[in-house]
């Protein structure tokens, strides 16, 4: 009876020393950790038309200490186009394999992460493109409306 009251009061010792530890203050590469812009990581996406659609996103790290992104594949990007009633097109992943292996970018201070695809149109008319960023810590999403003559 003595053993299981010590190993019930163990086990509640652990519990909470669990509970606590959980409630630890984040790593550096945490989206609160203080930068110099508020943010650490902002994104843009430039898209130009010619013969074909050119997509353009770029992530740069807007903070003043350097931030690791993390992604849980290879896939750190992708970028769908969606018709004027917003539905789905063309989408750069679709048909693709990618690695199942964890990776991390180190972003410092003014770094920029670039990312182009191109998309060859069925046709004219009025297009959404959003681009994310695949980021388990740092996810951005940007949203450009574009026209194809």
């Amino acid at each position: 009876m003595n053993g299981r009251v010590s190993f019930v009061m163990l086990v509640i010792a652990v519990l909470a020393f669990a509970c606590t530890r959980s409630n630890a203050p984040e790593s550096l590469s945490s989206t609160k950790t203080p930068h110099k812009k508020g943010v650490a990581v902002a994104s843009s996406l430039d898209v130009r038309v010619d013969d074909e659609v050119h997509f353009a996103l770029r992530v740069h790290n807007d903070g003043d200490r350097k931030v690791e992104v993390n992604f849980p594949s290879g896939m750190t990007h992708d970028i769908a186009v969606l018709d004027e009633s917003g539905r789905q097109v063309w989408r750069w992943s679709d048909g693709r394999l990618f690695t199942a292996a964890y990776q991390n970018k180190v972003l410092r201070s003014d770094d920029t992460l670039s990312f182009a695809e191109s998309w060859t149109p069925p046709g004219p008319g009025r297009y959404t493109a959003v681009a994310r960023l695949v980021s388990q810590n740092y996810p951005q999403e940007q949203r450009v409306q574009f026209a194809v003559r």
